[in-house]
């Protein structure tokens, strides 16, 4: 018999059916599941309850996916999210990046691969519970992977977790040409072909948040990315 988890997920849907669906395989994984129907209900229930993770539907009676992702991000609730968006639609994928989302998943989806996702994002965050210190410099950021902090000129930035990763992955290596779909796979954690969207987003969100420093985010025409000291 299975020892009783640590990681609760919240499934955030209005169709009881999908939450019972995913309820099947978040358990057959080892996950609690905890299902919520209503926006307004599930940001209360996250900030109280802090739950591992949010799989959360956009179409939400109360207040929709998106308001509730914003919600969150603006009190300072980290809380990885996964977006399922009702079509294969890149506003509603990128606007939910742009709000903070992690990652997203479109309807209909297979429930394999929301498991495979949820286990990326999952080991993504367990980054944070490293032991040791660790300092990455480029030019003139510093990356602190243990306290999860990102400095500019010894001015502090703020870095969601997946523009954190990204940077971690190009700032390893400055000058290292990646692919789109190697950064998926390093930065990500898992290799899924055809969600490179996702990669351009986050560097366009990096290249704001760090126009002061003195490195580049590099395109490579028809291939991906580089950091340039």
């Amino acid at each position: 018999m299975k020892t009783v988890p640590q990681e609760t997920i919240a499934v955030v849907d209005d169709e009881q059916s999908i939450i019972d669906f995913v309820r099947i395989y978040l358990e057959r994984e080892g996950f609690i599941c905890k299902g919520i129907n209503d926006g307004m209900i599930a940001f209360n229930d996250i900030m109280q309850s802090k739950p591992t993770l949010v799989v959360l539907d956009v179409m939400l009676p109360g207040m929709s996916g998106f308001d509730v992702c914003r919600r969150l991000r603006a009190s300072n609730n980290q809380v990885p999210i996964i977006m399922l968006t009702a079509k294969d639609d890149d506003i509603d994928k990128i606007l939910g990046l742009e709000l903070g989302a992690d990652d997203y998943l479109t309807k209909p989806f297979n429930p394999r691969e929301l498991i495979a996702r949820i286990k990326a994002v999952l080991r993504r965050n367990n980054l944070k519970k490293r032991t040791e210190e660790v300092i990455i410099t480029a030019g003139d950021i510093t990356i602190n992977l243990q306290r999860r902090e990102v400095t500019v000129k010894g001015e502090p930035v703020f870095l969601r977790t997946q523009e954190f990763e990204l940077l971690r992955v190009l700032a390893e290596e400055p000058g290292r040409v990646y692919s789109r779909d190697q950064l998926l796979y390093l930065a990500w954690g898992y290799d899924f072909a055809g969600q490179t969207r996702t990669v351009d987003v986050h560097v366009a969100q990096l290249r704001r948040k760090l126009e002061m420093s003195s490195i580049q985010l590099e395109t490579v025409t028809g291939y991906g990315y580089k950091l340039k000291v």
